[in-house]
């Protein structure tokens, strides 16, 4: 207790706005239900596992920690049968989600004193009262990691509108009908919004691509300020699925008087019922499924099973490399010591990229957290890792399921702006890659452009299919078994089977360019465009584009199998360069038009991959003009704030190049007094719409718009790094795959497959075991080793 005393100046009471951390240690994934236990510095309020909290006491001379043990409690003989409440949301562990069935722990606690781990019994009346108050704290308040859950959460929960409790409701006499539903001021009968102040029907919001609504929805509500509508066909029995959006409050909300507001319109609510239950007058109000519901349906299918191997008798398997997710290099693992990480690591080691990389990449590759148990495997929680990857990122920092691929290439960009320029440290330079393409004009001038990757995304050509005759044959079937009003089973399913070949074909293929500004001819023409390796990665990722955009901008997941070889050899879409007897276009405009400007030319790059996304050719061109062909981001965001611009749909004028890029000569020296160069500050300001703090984000994210080189030398940083771009044979092993089940990239489920001492591994969740019936054909993401 003396020796408690004497250190009494280091105990910290905690305040609200403290970070306590005692779910997890800051530097391994060892819990309070860890063999040691979790101790929590009374100083930092960190915490570290038994192995580890030396290290802290050697870096900080911190000496008082709060030791936390978690034991399972022994379940009641009634738990197995007691019956699961059904699911309505796709979460986990929030009321209506699924439920995580978390067991029940004891908790104990005890006061130690390092060096010598002296141990004090807690709770006592002999302990010194800051030091009772101080650990009274702790352990009432809500963890870091449980912030972090809850504020995930609560920012995807609707809020109740400040206008749905006094809500005006106008005595029109408006009635609306059980049918045939279209907007007042348009022949729209699809994306339909029923304003609950005066009953007007109107069509929603234009979407990007020009279809959609016609807006009339919004403009109703600024001419009237009428501020809340719900869409038809969301209303149903359970009035909280409603989707009610309030105007001036930008946002979808939640209306707690709906159904009184419906009932004035003359919808009773009560006899809305679900599908196979419901009035047959009321069968437009909601005949299908809710989103939500479709996919939570979705995930019982056989998708999920034949992914899961669900019902296969695997074994599974324990020990170094068996903990999960893919081994992107060995950085963090093999040349990273833990504690050297942890010596140099900053003040708060969870909120360093560095350190929770190199946490995440032991905790995976040790074993150590692989030991069997009675659910099969703990495994790990990256909880730490996901809340530094994410912070500042407004989906990856939520709850919401998020783009495998996205994540991906938004973890190589962390990752690169870490060590920016160390490309020795960063364990994805053996996946990057650069593209040459090639276009030519029908005067038989060439350019050729460069960019580089780390993806290469295929789309996925059906025409190509080689089950064409039983796939005919049953479209065949299932069309009379529609009129018989049966359904098809899974196991009738016949789905498309498309070689990766073909996919690879498609990407290196001749692809028509139209309207391309020749330089040569002076004038718009189609050209030919071609695409090619000018270098092999170490690793190729295939992404194949199973996600597709109908018509009304609904989300479409392709139902297609992909023929996938073991092994690959690519070698022939090796670009060639330029050719003997080529002659490149010129650079500007030439014969009588050399007085005038030139036609804005906007990045075929950057144009034909926004097309591929579904946007308008016209806009995809007027973004990437107007944000100086600075990249894909820029120009999504640029049409994302202007498609609602009276002009959008107006042709390229000559002149219209000089006018978007005009920028505010005061914003650019007000930039230019921060330290950046001119050039770099008119590029930035022409790509963030002119708002100087978007461009000082922008320049400090684009790092190499800092080297002073001319806009149009896109191939410039490229050929700077071609000396740490590796490249080699065409010859490629497939190594791993990630398949996505769900007919979303925003609901689902992810399961990994890993080839691993020479057999194939499944990774789902916590679940690591051989795999029994490969599902190679059903990946999303295919990872390629060279050989």
């Amino acid at each position: 207790m003396d020796l408690l005393r004497s250190h009494l100046h280091k105990v910290r009471i905690p305040e609200p706005t403290n970070r306590i951390h005692k779910d997890e240690c800051c530097v391994s994934f060892d819990t309070p239900r860890s063999e040691g236990g979790l101790y929590v510095d009374m100083t930092s309020f960190l915490g570290f596992g038994k192995e580890y909290v030396a290290w802290n006491f050697e870096r900080t001379g911190n000496p008082v920690y709060l030791h936390i043990v978690q034991r399972r409690k022994p379940e009641p003989d009634d738990e197995a049968d007691r019956p699961l409440k059904k699911p309505t949301l796709l979460a986990i562990g929030v009321e209506g989600g699924f439920t995580d069935q978390e067991p029940e722990y004891d908790e104990s606690f005890e006061i130690v004193i390092l060096p010598e781990f002296t141990s004090l019994p807690f709770p006592s009346v002999d302990l010194p009262e800051k030091v009772r108050i101080a650990v009274d704290k702790v352990i009432l308040a809500e963890s870091a990691d449980r912030k972090q859950q809850l504020a995930a959460w609560v920012a995807d929960k609707k809020k109740v509108s400040a206008f749905a409790l006094d809500l005006q409701q106008l005595d029109n006499g408006v009635i609306v009908p059980p049918t045939g539903w279209k907007c007042s001021k348009c022949d729209k009968t699809e994306n339909l919004w029923l304003n609950l102040t005066d009953g007007m029907i109107l069509c929603g919001r234009r979407l990007w691509d020009g279809s959609g609504g016609n807006n009339h929805a919004i403009e109703h509500y600024e001419q009237t300020k009428y501020p809340l509508a719900v869409k038809l066909g969301t209303i149903t029995a359970d009035l909280e699925a409603a989707d009610v959006f309030s105007y001036p409050e930008d946002d979808s909300v939640e209306d707690p008087l709906l159904a009184q507001h419906l009932s004035h319109f003359g919808i009773d609510f009560s006899s809305l019922l679900k599908l196979g239950q419901f009035d047959v007058t009321l069968l437009s109000v909601q005949t299908e499924m809710t989103t939500a519901e479709r996919e939570l349906d979705h995930n019982t299918n056989y998708d999920w099973n034949r992914i899961q191997e669900s019902g296969k008798d695997a074994e599974l398997l324990y020990g170094p490399g068996y903990t999960g997710l893919i081994n992107l290099g060995n950085r963090y693992f093999e040349k990273q010591s833990l504690k050297a990480t942890f010596a140099n690591s900053p003040a708060d080691p969870t909120l360093d990229l560095n350190m929770q990389m190199t946490k995440l990449a032991h905790g995976l590759l040790s074993g150590k957290y692989s030991l069997p148990n009675q659910e099969g495997q703990e495994g790990i929680r990256p909880r730490m890792f996901k809340t530094v990857i994410a912070a500042k990122h407004p989906e990856f920092s939520s709850m919401r399921q998020q783009d495998a691929l996205d994540f991906f290439l938004h973890l190589i960009d962390q990752v690169d702006q870490a060590d920016p320029g160390k490309h020795e440290l960063n364990p994805f330079t053996g996946f990057k890659f650069i593209i040459e393409e090639r276009l030519q004009c029908p005067s038989g001038k060439v350019s050729y452009n460069k960019r580089s990757d780390y993806i290469l995304s295929l789309s996925i050509p059906l025409h190509e299919a080689t089950n064409k005759e039983q796939l005919e044959a049953f479209h065949e079937k299932k069309a009379a078994m529609d009129l018989d009003g049966k359904e098809v089973s899974n196991e009738e399913i016949v789905r498309p089977r498309v070689p990766l070949e073909a996919c690879l074909a498609s990407f290196s293929g001749a692809e028509e360019v139209p309207d391309f500004y020749s330089t040569a001819l002076n004038s718009k023409t189609t050209a030919i465009k071609t695409a090619g390796f000018k270098t092999f990665p170490d690793y190729l990722v295939l992404q194949m584009r199973k996600f597709v955009m109908e018509a009304g901008w609904v989300p479409k997941k392709l139902d297609v199998y992909i023929d996938v070889p073991d092994i690959i050899d690519i070698s022939h879409m090796r670009s060639k360069g330029m050719q003997p007897g080529e002659e490149l276009l010129p650079e500007g405009a030439s014969g009588d038009n050399k007085g005038e400007p030139a036609y804005p030319v906007a990045s075929e790059d950057i144009v034909s991959q926004l097309a591929s996304m579904g946007f308008n050719y016209l806009h995809c061109q007027k973004a990437a003009i107007s944000t100086s062909n600075t990249g894909v981001e820029e120009a999504m965001n640029w049409l994302l704030s202007h498609m609602d611009d009276p002009d959008i749909d107006d042709p390229i004028s000559k002149g219209s190049q000089a006018t978007e890029q005009t920028v505010d000569e005061t914003s650019v020296q007000t930039l230019v007094s921060f330290g950046f160069q001119e050039d770099v500050a008119r590029k930035a300001l022409a790509a963030s719409g002119g708002n100087i703090e978007r461009a000082t984000d922008w320049i400090f994210s684009h790092p190499e718009a800092s080297i002073s080189v001319p806009a149009d030398s896109s191939t410039s940083n490229i050929e700077s790094d071609d000396a740490h771009m590796p490249d080699g044979s065409g010859r490629y092993k497939l190594m791993a795959f990630v398949s996505h089940m769900g007919t979303s990239t925003h609901c689902g489920h992810y399961v990994a497959h890993v080839l691993k001492d020479g057999r194939w591994v499944i990774f789902n969740d916590s679940k690591v075991a051989a795999s029994v019936d490969l599902p190679k054909d059903m990946g999303y993401l295919y990872f390629f080793q060279r050989i």
